[in-house]
């Protein structure tokens, strides 16, 4: 038997961003996959600088899969993928319609939510990135009104990314996008989703506990 995955992200983070942090993303590929994992941290306090060995920029989650080491959600998410034909299609069409779709979460829709939702959190009343945001969101809106899944005709790893893009609550605030919002509530009712929101949240509030013990 193979070891299995192993995926690093924080030993501990403020209440804010927890069931957001992207660790998320790998646990839930891979309890889609059926692929075991365990979860293995660095510390919260000099995140920047502890590990820059493994992650250049001192982001997490980074994916250790026996010789194989990678960073970044998004291509930890493609080298599961490879893995396991539940989250991408073996055929040559199906399988570049989920690597498109994957970039398309990262390079066309999250790289304008996530400054957008930025800006909007620090109190910047004139968010210049509101009009192109919402001209992507509109884009996708379209598609997502046309068809259930974004490739292949069925649930893949571009999926999953598209939906933990969309999910953030001020995006979903923003703007009426019934096709949009179906979508990812479809894709967030899903066992295995939930089970790796439940066990990210499950992990921080341990932490909690961890550091409230007298030292």
């Amino acid at each position: 038997m193979s070891a299995p995955l192993l995926i690093w992200t924080l030993d501990w983070v403020p209440p804010g961003p927890r069931g957001f942090v992207r660790d998320l993303r790998l646990r839930w590929a891979a309890e889609e996959a059926g692929l075991p994992y365990e979860v293995r941290t660095i510390p919260f306090e000099d995140r920047e600088t502890n590990h820059l060995d493994r992650q250049p920029f001192g982001q997490v989650p980074y994916l250790t899969d026996g010789d194989v080491a990678i960073f970044e959600s998004g291509a930890g998410l493609l080298h599961l993928a490879r893995r396991s034909a539940t989250l991408m299609p073996r055929d040559p069409v199906g399988e570049a319609q989920t690597k498109q779709w994957v970039l398309a979460a990262l390079n066309s829709i999250e790289m304008v939510t996530v400054p957008w939702w930025y800006l909007t959190i620090t109190g910047e009343t004139n968010n210049g990135l509101t009009v192109w945001m919402d001209k992507r969101l509109a884009q996708l809106e379209r598609v997502l009104s046309e068809r259930e899944w974004l490739a292949a005709d069925r649930f893949t790893v571009a999926d999953l990314l598209m939906a933990d893009v969309l999910r953030v609550a001020k995006v979903r605030a923003h703007g009426d996008r019934p096709a949009t919002e179906a979508y990812v509530e479809r894709l967030t009712s899903r066992p295995a989703f939930r089970k790796a929101h439940a066990d990210q949240m499950a992990h921080f509030a341990d932490a909690d506990q961890m550091r409230a013990k007298p030292r």
